[in-house]
């Protein structure tokens, strides 16, 4: 029997252990790469019209007024601990782990995105009090065209968890299922590295700048 290559495509391979799945999983993840990487240019875009908008606060509330870093700080602990959790449920796929053990950390990741998504609502319903909404200046509009566009993502990597928890369930770690959840990993990873993008530029950049 042939063996599946061990590096195939960036990210966990599902190695020789899912030789099938493997094999099957190769020409999806290169795919699901070019889908990430037109996503990144429009958050590139995003970025560039954020950082010409920084100062366009037309007298109205800044980041100084606005931000608010402890929030902000416990988001990025957050987003970065469900990095480390969906990579370990990869592994325990990996290596054929007790299925338990991967359906534990897949919810403990959704658990993860979903007080990441609690925390920067609640962060909005406090900006928007102080008068922070996007009609209010350029640099508003720019910011919430950017940073709710991440969480918009997270919110759909959340519902993918949740609808591959039903499938797992229901027909069992199929190779099908088997490359959704390499695909599901990818994208979750992607989310975590814009967001540093969002810290470094949109919070530090603005607290900077603006």
């Amino acid at each position: 029997m042939k063996r599946a290559p061990r590096h195939s495509y960036p990210g966990i391979n599902l190695g020789e252990d899912h030789a099938s799945a493997h094999k099957a999983t190769e020409v999806v993840t290169f795919g699901f790469w070019v889908f990430l990487m037109s996503d990144l240019v429009y958050f590139g875009l995003m970025f560039a019209i954020y950082i010409t908008m920084i100062d366009a606060q037309a007298g109205g509330p800044g980041p100084h007024e606005l931000f608010d870093l402890k929030s902000i700080f416990a988001q990025t602990l957050i987003l970065l601990t469900s990095s480390l959790t969906v990579g370990l449920a990869m592994l325990a796929l990996k290596y054929n782990l007790p299925r338990a053990r991967v359906v534990f950390w897949f919810g403990v990741t959704l658990a993860l995105g979903l007080s990441f998504l609690a925390l920067e609502i609640r962060d909005f319903m406090n900006m928007a009090e102080q008068g922070g909404v996007p009609q209010r200046s350029g640099f508003l509009s720019a910011f919430y065209g950017l940073v709710p566009l991440h969480g918009l993502h997270v919110a759909s990597g959340c519902l993918w968890l949740i609808v591959l928890g039903i499938q797992l369930r229901v027909f069992g770690l199929t190779d099908l299922l088997l490359s959704r959840m390499v695909r599901l990993a990818l994208f979750w990873h992607f989310l975590d590295l814009i967001w540093i993008g969002i810290i470094t530029i949109v919070y530090f950049g603005g607290l900077a700048y603006g």
